[in-house]
């Protein structure tokens, strides 16, 4: 059995920091948007600032996460060619980080020209956490959290 501390076991697993690292953008991103709901809903400024920084953070640890599982993908699979799920998932995965960024940029560009935000950010938003919830079932299935993988 491999010792749980051993630190090339933690650093050259073959996939074990994509598992990890892509709870901190589905995470952020889906609370910056329920906080957006709520910012929008009280008008509350200080909800408004919650939710930039949380985007901001969530489009920032995209790179780590799509690095991760460019990597693991060669790890394991060695550079194969991708094909069914897991050309699936990366598909979506990369429509999730481009969403992920859209929505971050449609914060800062109305913070800078200090505009209100424009309404169809709203239905960007919840497409976009529809899209993470399908990437992260379908990787759940290739990490065998959800099924045979």
């Amino acid at each position: 059995m491999a010792n749980p501390f051993d630190l090339k076991t933690i650093l050259l697993a073959k996939h074990a920091q994509h598992v990890v690292l892509i709870h901190f953008p589905i995470a952020l991103f889906i609370v910056a948007v329920a906080f957006d709901l709520l910012a929008q809903w009280t008008k509350q400024r200080r909800l408004a600032d919650a939710v930039y920084y949380n985007l901001l953070t969530a489009a920032i640890s995209t790179f780590p996460v799509l690095a991760t599982g460019i990597l693991a993908w060669q790890f394991q699979l060695e550079g194969q060619k991708l094909k069914g799920i897991l050309l699936i998932h990366l598909v979506l995965a990369c429509v999730s980080t481009a969403t992920i960024w859209l929505v971050w940029w449609i914060h800062f560009r109305a913070r800078r020209r200090t505009q209100s935000l424009p309404t169809y950010r709203m239905a960007i938003e919840i497409f976009g956490v529809c899209v993470i919830a399908l990437t992260g079932h379908l990787g759940g299935f290739l990490s065998g959290v959800n099924g045979p993988g």
